[in-house]
């Protein structure tokens, strides 16, 4: 017998707790992505370079999120779980006849399990230190509670988050609604800067910038992936919310908020190149 679909206030639940469980992470890297790019000095600051950027940063989402996450890899579910584990028990079932490619494939699980693990060690503090660190845009008096603060922050979250999923996605669910309208509206509010930015869409920018940069190209794409933090819990998540809530959650809202925000950001850079400087804070939109 065939599970009954749930009805649709199932799913808008479901669709809002997946935006305050799955897309948290994601959700905070506007915060720092463009700005870790040229934030070295590596890549000299221009017009062709920012829109370079921000199409690499349009096509990784779209290629890595869109296309791998949300459209192939969330139709991979063991019985409705998702995750690397789930992943795993599928491979290795479905090889349980050749030990060598078994016992490869338990090899590769457990790299990609530690390496989950550095992400969720890493990550959750790069995302509440940048938004912290945007206190010193209003006063440099609060620079020396920026790490005290952040501290206090992820120790409360880790403290709410042992409650449960469900009361972690009914608390921020409604929260992250509210800043991915932020997002949208922020980046919106400076697209009128610069409205050429939408060239950034056109993949021809990305290759360009590849081409232009060689080795340094593959660097850059290091923190590129910035821009995608936070994008395994997708799969990870799946049987919390399940495929059709996390779906319509990232093409609904969360997709569009990112992409308006990325390209207001290089709007805003490109209207100001000859007095943008990337870790002096003077000017920073996010």
């Amino acid at each position: 017998m065939s599970k009954a679909a749930p009805s649709p206030g199932v799913v808008a639940a479901l669709t809002l707790g997946a935006l305050g469980v799955v897309y948290g992470d994601i959700g905070t890297s506007p915060l720092y992505a463009l700005k870790e790019v040229f934030h070295a000095g590596h890549v000299p600051l221009s017009r062709e370079n920012v829109l370079g950027v921000l199409s690499l940063i349009f096509w990784t989402i779209t290629v890595v999120v869109s296309l791998k996450y949300v459209l192939l890899i969330l139709r991979a579910d063991n019985n409705g779980e998702g995750g690397l584990i789930a992943m795993l028990a599928l491979a290795t079932t479905a090889v349980k006849d050749r030990p060598p490619l078994r016992r490869l494939l338990m090899v590769v699980g457990l790299f990609g399990t530690a390496i989950f693990y550095g992400d969720g060690v890493i990550t959750p503090a790069i995302s509440v230190l940048s938004a912290v660190e945007g206190l010193k845009l209003a006063t440099p008096a609060f620079e020396p509670y920026v790490v005290p603060l952040s501290v206090a922050i992820l120790v409360a979250l880790f403290l709410v988050q042992a409650r449960g999923t469900a009361r972690v996605a009914q608390f921020f669910g409604p929260v992250m609604v509210v800043w991915f309208f932020i997002l949208a509206l922020g980046g919106i509010l400076h697209l009128i800067d610069d409205p050429r930015v939408f060239l950034a869409i056109n993949p021809y920018y990305a290759i360009s910038f590849m081409a232009r940069h060689g080795l340094l190209g593959f660097t850059v794409l290091g923190f590129i992936l910035l821009a995608v933090t936070g994008a395994e819990a997708l799969y990870v998540d799946l049987g919390h919310f399940g495929r059709k809530p996390i779906q319509i959650a990232w093409f609904g809202l969360v997709l569009p908020a990112l992409a308006l925000n990325y390209l207001g950001q290089g709007a805003f850079v490109i209207a100001n190149l000859d007095r943008y400087t990337f870790g002096i804070d003077k000017y920073r939109v996010c």
